[in-house]
């Protein structure tokens, strides 16, 4: 298999735990910027190949937050496919939520995971939790 090295804008790495309570404290709205953000980014790096923002946010409001995991699973692995990397995320890890809130907090250690090391093997500093302002 041929790999294809994509060469478009590197993505922002986001703290897992920033994410997983960013969730909760929205009580789930930031998971439809985190797939906007997230799918759109990973289109852009791509040079167009994938979903994009616009249709995953459109899938999450349809009632597709359920094929959200198994999407971002799969173009996450493929980045790293397309790198002539082994791919550590496929569609099938978004069988994780399945196991409801524990297996959702699994599957986004995973993917968010897989996706901060790829940014971050393509020049993007490290994950950061903005800073809370001192009072």
């Amino acid at each position: 298999m041929e790999t294809q090295r994509t060469t478009g804008p590197v993505g922002q790495p986001r703290g897992i735990g920033f994410g997983i309570l960013m969730t909760i404290v929205t009580l789930g709205i930031y998971t439809y910027y985190w797939s906007f953000k997230t799918f759109e980014e990973t289109k852009q790096h791509r040079e167009g190949k994938g979903i994009g923002g616009v249709l995953a946010l459109i899938l999450m409001f349809v009632g597709g937050s359920i094929a959200i995991p198994f999407l971002a699973g799969s173009e996450v692995g493929q980045m790293y496919a397309e790198d002539g990397r082994e791919k550590p995320v496929t569609g099938k890890t978004g069988f994780w939520v399945l196991l409801l809130i524990i297996g959702g907090i699994v599957w986004f250690v995973k993917v968010q995971g897989a996706l901060n090391r790829y940014w971050e093997s393509k020049g993007a500093s490290q994950a950061e939790v903005a800073p809370v302002p001192a009072q």
